[in-house]
Parts: structure tokens; C-alpha cells; sequence
């Protein structure tokens, strides 16, 4: 997530966004990006519905940290990325990181600026593609 929100920065995105945007860093090649960091299988987009509570948690573990930061807004609560982000997104110097940034900023650029409701009429009519259907997500 970190790597997401510095990517987004200074935007914004709230739990909904960031839960889709992290599922288009994994399989970025579902959606006409650079090739997936995972091997795509089989029913992969039910992953959204696991991902939810662990996006959340992350969240929450990396605000304490001021890896993110919460702030509200008349729509809810927005996240962004946190005094330390940077620090933790540079620190990380792997080839795996360095996918996860590359894919990042080819997420912020394609979807960063997509609003939440229409981002995820997006996944809906593409998730029919993936195996399974978006529509009756709770975020």
C-alpha cells in the first residue's frame, strides 16, 4: 500500500480505491498494464474480497508508523501517503520492490484520478473476464 500511496501522492483515495488499486499492482496485465507481478489463476479477482480486511489492517499498522496518513472528508476517510513514506518505499531496494514501484505509477497514472465509483464499474465489467463478477462487492 505504501508504494500505491506514494505513487498517488498528493492524492487521496479512500478504502474502496485502494483495495482495487492493489489488486491492479498485482495482476496490472488484466488491465491492459505491464505484465502481472503474480501469475494470474483462475478466479483470481474473488482475491478482492480477502484483500478488504488485510488493506485495512495494513492501513491502520502503517498509520501508527506515519507510513500513511487518515484524514476525513464529507465522503469518509481518505488515506494518503504519510511522513515516512518515501523513506520505506526507497529503503526497499529488491527487484521486487522496484516492480511494485514501477507498477505503482502505472497504476496512479491510469486510475489515480478515477473516482472510486466509477474505478469500480471499471473492475465490474472487467471482472467478468477474470472469472467471477465485482457487482456484489461490499465495500
Amino acid at each position: 500500500m505504501a508504494f500505491i500511496l506514494h505513487a498517488l501522492r498528493p492524492r487521496v483515495a479512500d478504502l474502496q480505491k485502494l483495495v482495487l488499486l492493489d489488486y491492479a499492482l498485482i495482476y496490472s496485465g488484466d488491465l491492459g498494464g505491464p505484465s502481472s507481478l503474480h501469475t494470474p489463476i483462475p478466479q483470481r479477482n474473488s482475491e478482492v474480497y480477502t484483500r478488504r480486511d488485510r488493506v485495512e489492517e495494513g492501513l491502520y499498522l502503517m498509520s501508527r508508523k506515519d507510513i500513511v496518513a487518515a484524514g476525513f472528508t464529507d465522503e469518509g476517510i481518505v488515506y494518503c501517503a504519510g511522513e515516512h513514506c518515501r523513506q520505506l518505499v526507497f529503503a526497499l531496494t529488491s527487484s521486487y520492490a522496484r516492480q511494485l514501484e514501477t507498477r505503482s505509477a502505472w497504476v496512479a497514472k491510469k486510475f489515480g484520478d478515477v473516482p472510486s465509483e466509477e474505478l469500480t464499474e471499471i473492475f465490474e465489467r472487467e471482472g467478468d473476464r477474470w472469472g467471477a463478477e465485482f457487482t456484489a462487492m461490499s465495500f
